[in-house]
């Protein structure tokens, strides 16, 4: 099937009724998600005003709670950076983990951001990669 891309999309085109379809590949939309990530981040870094951005970008200041209680608060926007140094993969036939550290020009690094919101039952943190899940400006991503 062709590849195309349509209204945003990269994938192959069918037909639903009156309106043409494209999917996604999984491996495109987890790039993609990736670097929506990473631009989002730097936006936020760089932003002078922080509450503006995050407002401008739609990002909720309160949320309702996941138990029904008191709406919980945006508090907090954690950043984290981990470094992958190497990998660990089940082992046949063995108890231990097959690892393979990586020379030094394949580390990586992963930058994350989290959203902490409160209330006085709970804290919940949520992750910058879902809210542009379903985020309707990155709805063609995902």
């Amino acid at each position: 099937m062709p590849h195309d891309i349509v209204n945003g999309h990269i994938g192959h085109n069918h037909s639903h009724g009156d309106h043409l379809h494209s999917h996604m590949p999984d491996a495109d939309r987890a790039e993609e998600l990736q670097v929506l990530t990473a631009q989002f981040i730097d936006g936020f870094v760089s932003a002078k005003d922080k509450m503006s951005y995050l407002r401008l970008a739609g990002v909720p200041l309160e949320i309702a709670a996941p138990d029904g209680g008191p709406s919980m608060k945006l508090v907090d926007v954690q950043l984290t950076t981990e470094w992958q140094v190497g990998t660990a993969s089940p082992s046949f036939g063995s108890q231990e983990l097959s690892y393979l550290p990586y020379p030094g020009d394949m580390v990586t690094e992963r930058t994350n951001m989290g959203f902490v919101y409160v209330s006085l039952r709970a804290k919940q943190v949520n992750d910058l990669r879902d809210f542009l899940k379903h985020h309707p400006a990155a709805r063609d991503v995902t």
